[in-house]
Parts: structure tokens; C-alpha cells; sequence
């Protein structure tokens, strides 16, 4: 039997499913953008498909603490698109 990735959101903090999870990625250079694919290269973070999520980790500051970086709205307003559009 093949073991399933398990990840934790930074808005919910509950194990969900790699798959059902949402991958926000910073790679090298600071840059900070939405992986659909899952595989980009940098230092990723998870994060529920579900809007409440992400407004809880945008209160609470989770992502910016998660990447050691200040975020633009832009990024929040990405997310918040790929969320809605599902």
C-alpha cells in the first residue's frame, strides 16, 4: 500500500491530503507565488481550499511568518482568485 502525503494548513493547522491542499512556494530569490503543480523548486507552504482559511492565515499573519517576509496584497488577491475559482 502506497503511504499518502499528509501536509498541515497554516490557516486551519489540521492534516489534510497533499492533493487537497492549495502549495504557496518562495524560491531563492524572495519571490513568493502560487504552485499548482506542486513541484516547484523553494520553500512551500499549504494551505486549505476553502476562503475562511486563508482569511484566518492572512489575520493572523501565518504566510508572512511561514516565508520570513513581508507579502504584497497582490499575492493575497491570487490566492484569494485561485480559491474562488475553483
Amino acid at each position: 500500500m502506497k503511504k499518502i502525503p499528509q501536509r498541515t494548513c497554516i490557516g486551519c493547522n489540521q492534516k489534510k491530503e497533499k492533493k487537497e491542499l492549495i502549495r504557496i512556494v518562495k524560491n531563492k530569490q524572495g519571490q513568493i507565488s502560487i504552485d499548482k503543480t506542486g513541484k516547484m523548486p523553494g520553500r512551500g507552504a499549504y494551505i486549505c481550499d476553502d476562503i475562511e482559511c486563508l482569511e484566518k492565515a492572512i489575520k493572523n499573519k501565518r504566510i508572512e511568518r511561514e516565508f520570513e517576509q513581508k507579502l504584497d496584497e497582490e499575492i493575497y488577491e491570487n490566492l484569494r482568485g485561485v480559491i474562488i475559482d475553483k
